[in-house]
């Protein structure tokens, strides 16, 4: 359930019999021909998909993060790592103010990882809080599922194109499959270096794959979320 449809009288019933509640975290960047939202989209409705049985409430996402290196982009906007810790330190704040106990951020951008460390930092000063991090799209079954499809799979290529992150047809997805970049080449790499060398924004792989195959990877996903929920949590 999404906390946008409880009222506070809801959260207050909720927390007379649990602790638990899941914060999605994406980004605003370029992902090539697939929406701008990519990140917040997915982390979002694997967040909601993954919580519903269980009943755990979702808040809203946070639609910013830090993606410095794709900002020569239009439409890319990035948050400053201080900026970015600071928000996530009100977040956990506000949620233990409020009676949650048990913290899950449900990450869909891997350029927010750099935040991880604050989580151990942030629980050293409040015992009795639990914090945990889960990079959906990389957690150890859904990279499994995506490398059993193809093993060649980054930023923006088929492993982003769901039916419900692709735009209208205006701009069809090439054909083809598009070389992998080398990584370490692009984090060495200015905002405008990083825009003419990746070109169209796909940091490589196919552009799609069968739908049949992308709801597969989607309820791996969504299964293997869903038991980050469960936990284990602790102490």
């Amino acid at each position: 359930m999404h906390l946008h449809d409880m009222s506070w009288f809801d959260v207050a019933d909720y927390l007379e019999h649990d602790d638990r509640v899941v914060v999605p975290l994406g980004s605003l960047e370029q992902h090539a021909y697939l929406s701008l939202g990519v990140d917040n989209i997915l982390s979002q409705r694997v967040a909601i998909d993954a919580a519903a049985p269980l009943a755990v409430p979702v808040m809203p996402g946070v639609n910013y993060g830090l993606t410095p290196y794709q900002t020569a982009w239009p439409g890319t906007i990035t948050l400053r790592v201080a900026t970015y810790l600071a928000l996530l330190t009100d977040l956990m704040d506000g949620l233990q103010r409020s009676g949650f106990r048990r913290i899950l951020f449900v990450n869909g951008h891997g350029g927010n990882a750099a935040s991880r460390g604050l989580l151990q930092e942030w629980m050293m000063d409040h015992p009795g809080t639990t914090v945990r991090w889960h990079d959906w799209w990389s957690a150890p079954s859904t990279w499994a599922k995506v490398q059993a499809i193809d093993p060649v799979a980054s930023h923006a290529s088929w492993m982003e194109t769901f039916p419900w992150t692709r735009l209208d047809a205006k701009r069809p997805l090439p054909e083809g499959v598009k070389p992998m970049v080398d990584f370490d080449v692009l984090m060495s790499l200015s905002p405008d270096a990083v825009r003419a060398y990746l070109g169209d924004g796909n940091m490589g792989g196919a552009y799609e794959k069968p739908e049949a195959l992308m709801l597969e990877l989607w309820d791996v996903g969504v299964e293997e979320t869903r038991a980050a929920i469960e936990g284990p949590w602790g102490a």
